[in-house]
């Protein structure tokens, strides 16, 4: 069935408008898109939810399963690269859903270049609240969480690149990073295997080195791979190993993210506990737990009440690029599934060819989502 926003629609009007009132241009990204952003950059979820496609030159191509990288790169690939600029959308996205539409409408919003990054927050979480009501919801539950805090304290914790790289790596997956803590508390062991030098050769190296040690090696025996993994996953688990065996994730870092990860509830509470914590472990995490406070501020001066705002330290969407301040907005009292869901992603914009870093927050709305949330709210 082909997923239409018919013209006459109410919501579709109002939505757009509200958009274009806000100074946001309305954009119009390609359907078929490189397969390659979404594979490197995307979640999981995203990643085997995909409909691929590869042209006559061989290059992988894909149904848009969301419009966040197709907006994002149609702008780079635009004049305005680099100064602030906006964008909403509204259109058809693809993508597996187990038992639903493979096809169905997405609309939202793309800022890119603000360097005001928690008045551009809250900004985006108040465009958020105003696109749910044009559906009919003005009693919506939101919940949100910031993954640049976690990111702060592992930075700050001095912790061996690896364990750096897989506890941030997992953070959206909060089962994952149960069990690596768990994992690496534990982890220690004097046995011995066959890469027993090379291990010892990586202890304590971050990955830059661990790779150029493998690509070497490698480039001696004369191969490229082994049993189907590349030379940066080698790489990855030669330097996972090593680290483990050097010896366990410090009790006292454990007992540390542990504590933070229990925090939440009112935004305002949350950062006087971070505060505390800071102060507590001895960690330079000010710079983080201020960026929170002043967007809770800027989302105040927008009018939200920021005591119906559940913010949580351990709150992640499951989107690998996303950077900090993250959100999404429930019906209230029914569903794990969002109706609209955002954050920011600063670092995408390099990955995705940027020769210098540009500031990104956005948000996307489940149309289908609002609709039946909208009705339902009506017959209530």
């Amino acid at each position: 069935m082909n997923v239409t926003a018919p013209p006459s629609a109410p919501w579709a009007d109002t939505l757009l408008q509200s958009f274009a009132q806000a100074g946001y241009v309305h954009a119009e990204p390609a359907i078929l898109q490189p397969a390659d952003p979404f594979l490197d950059l995307s979640g999981e979820d995203i990643r085997k939810s995909l409909y691929l496609t590869s042209d006559a030159s061989g290059e992988e191509l894909c149904l848009r399963p969301d419009l966040t990288i197709p907006v994002a790169r149609d702008y780079l690939a635009s004049g305005r690269a680099g100064a602030p600029a906006g964008f909403s959308y509204l259109g058809p996205v693809f993508r597996y859903r187990w038992g639903k539409p493979s096809e169905f409408l997405q609309a939202g919003i793309e800022s890119f270049g603000r360097q005001d990054r928690a008045a551009a927050d809250a900004e985006m979480l108040a465009l958020a609240l105003e696109a749910a009501a044009a559906f009919g919801l003005n009693n919506v539950e939101i919940r949100t969480g910031d993954v640049a805090l976690f990111t702060a304290l592992i930075d700050a914790l001095n912790l061996y690149p690896v364990w750096r790289r897989r506890l941030i790596k997992d953070f959206n997956r909060k089962v994952s990073l149960t069990d690596d803590i768990e994992r690496l508390t534990l982890a220690t062991g004097p046995g011995r295997n066959e890469y027993e030098g090379v291990l010892a050769a990586l202890a304590g190296s971050d990955r830059k080195a661990a790779l150029a040690l493998v690509t070497d090696l490698m480039s001696i025996a004369g191969t490229t791979n082994v049993g189907g993994r590349t030379v940066e996953e080698i790489a990855d688990r030669f330097l996972e190993q090593s680290t483990l065996k050097a010896g366990a994730l410090p009790r006292d870092a454990v007992s540390i993210i542990k504590r933070f990860l229990v925090i939440s509830g009112d935004p305002d509470d949350a950062v006087a506990q971070l505060r505390a914590l800071a102060a507590d472990a001895k960690l330079d995490i000010t710079a983080a737990i201020d960026l929170l406070e002043s967007r809770v501020g800027f989302m105040a001066a927008r009018g939200i009440d920021t005591r119906r705002t559940r913010f949580s330290t351990s709150f992640g969407r499951g989107l690998d690029y996303y950077t900090g301040f993250e959100f999404e907005l429930h019906h209230t009292g029914n569903g794990s599934e969002p109706l609209v869901a955002g954050g920011r992603y600063d670092g995408l914009m390099t990955q995705l060819g940027s020769a210098t870093p540009i500031p990104a927050v956005g948000f996307s709305i489940w149309v289908d989502a609002l609709v039946k949330a909208g009705k339902s709210g009506s017959a209530a």
